[in-house]
């Protein structure tokens, strides 16, 4: 499944766990994704979308 908004194109960013004594491994921040009903060029698809688009209102969710 990839992890990806199919509205804004929003992904996982990569970045480094730092523990105390400075050791750094590799790890990644995944954005929150939802699956939702919306309305996609008139008829009603489920699709994943980020709770930054659904509370912002990008979404039109289907009745």
């Amino acid at each position: 499944m990839a992890k990806r908004c199919d509205i804004c194109g929003k992904g996982p960013i990569y970045g480094n766990n730092v523990s105390h004594a400075n050791n750094r491994s590799r790890r990644r921040w995944e954005p929150n994704l939802q699956k939702v009903r919306a309305v996609v060029s008139g008829t009603p698809t489920r699709i994943k979308a980020c709770t930054n688009c659904i509370k912002s209102g990008r979404v039109i969710k289907a009745a």
